[in-house]
């Protein structure tokens, strides 16, 4: 393999590494720092955040928030949402429970049900537009096999100019060892 063609390929591999240790970074490593990650599937937080961001949510003191807040709750088991408080409402009998009415800012009317306090999960601190559509196609099937087989393609390509090399190596040590004997 001449020395042009391996750099050029070894630069290609480096750069595919980076970008898949940087998706890694951006999708389960930040977790280390406390935040949690989500696809924003729905337009009804225009223009805050855009369909397939992918938005990072800090944990948070629910008797902390505020009207006009941003939280991400829990909607039912399987569905997480993020929209705007527009009125916190303590509960008439105990005292140390909070709901809140929430909206979001592309809808016309607020949502059907309050949430309990204990849904919250956090409020968002950050997005990265168009992100969230890779994060979706990546946890479903067959995005995932697909990750997997990119990822594992990736390191074979990584070690394809070293199986050459070797081959390069053994066809020369002959030769080398030829040479001396006949000298």
């Amino acid at each position: 393999m001449s020395s042009t063609f391996k750099k050029i390929w070894n630069l290609i591999t480096t750069l595919l590494v980076i970008a898949v240790v940087l998706m890694a970074v951006l999708l389960v490593g930040v977790r280390v720092a406390g935040l949690r990650v989500y696809a924003v599937l729905s337009g009804s937080m225009e223009p805050a955040y855009h369909v397939g961001s992918l938005i990072y949510v800090k944990e948070v003191d629910p008797f902390t928030l505020e009207e006009g807040d941003v939280i991400t709750f829990m909607l039912n088991e399987n569905t997480v949402a993020t929209h705007r408080i527009i009125e916190v409402v303590p509960d008439e009998e105990d005292k140390t429970v909070v709901r809140f009415a929430t909206k979001g800012d592309a809808n016309s009317i607020p949502d059907g049900s309050l949430v309990h306090y204990k849904n919250v999960i956090g409020t968002p601190v950050f997005t990265i537009p168009y992100l969230g559509y890779l994060a979706s196609f990546i946890q479903n099937p067959p995005g995932t096999y697909y990750a997997i087989a990119i990822a594992i393609v990736i390191v074979l390509l990584a070690f394809v100019p070293d199986l050459f090399d070797d081959d390069e190596e053994d066809e020369e040590k002959p030769k080398k060892k030829r040479k001396e004997a006949d000298s």
